[in-house]
């Protein structure tokens, strides 16, 4: 997997324990506006694990807000992000999260072939997470490699939700979950 490559260390726990709670969220553009994160998005965050951010933040500043929710947050930089955004965060990044291996970015291309050209991008994941679309999908191949846009809690634009995603990790698999927030 091409970019940044992180490593979240196992959490002790017994076989067949609790799962693990990721946040995944894309798209916030913030700040714009009145536009602010919706509370039930914001809950999600702070019970989050980890959170993910699939690109177009926006600025430093609401991303200095969102890692200071708690959870520790991984991001990738998307095409709108300010030029200080996209030299902080890489276009790509490599998860290990308890063995499950996750690649992160922006723009997935064109929804025809989407799969398999991020199975080629990210030969060793198990799972791909992206956004710019802001429209909510989840796909899984017939071996369970998935892709997962969360959409976007702030702009929804044409969907008719605004959303985000969760990801429960258990026994070396990820879940992924749609959110609708409102």
């Amino acid at each position: 997997m091409r970019g940044d490559s992180d490593i979240i260390a196992p959490r002790a726990h017994l076989p067949g324990g609790p799962a693990r709670l990721i946040a995944v969220i894309s798209d916030t553009h913030l700040p714009r506006g009145r536009r602010r994160l919706p509370e039930g998005c914001l809950e999600r965050l702070r019970e989050a694990e980890l959170i993910l951010h699939a690109g177009d933040v926006l600025d430093t500043g609401t991303l200095t807000e969102l890692e200071a929710l708690g959870p520790p947050m991984l991001a990738v930089h998307g095409n709108v992000d300010t030029v200080e955004l996209r030299e902080r965060l890489p276009a790509t990044r490599a998860v290990e999260i308890d063995g499950v291996r996750l690649g992160m970015i922006h723009d997935a291309g064109p929804a025809q072939g989407r799969l398999e050209r991020l199975r080629r991008r990210f030969p060793d994941a198990h799972a791909v997470v992206f956004g710019h679309s802001h429209i909510p999908l989840h796909e899984e191949s017939a071996d369970g490699f998935q892709i997962f846009n969360p959409g976007s809690p702030t702009d929804r634009r044409r969907q008719p939700h605004h959303t985000m995603g969760l990801g429960r990790m258990r026994d070396g698999r990820i879940a992924f979950e749609l959110v609708r927030l409102d």
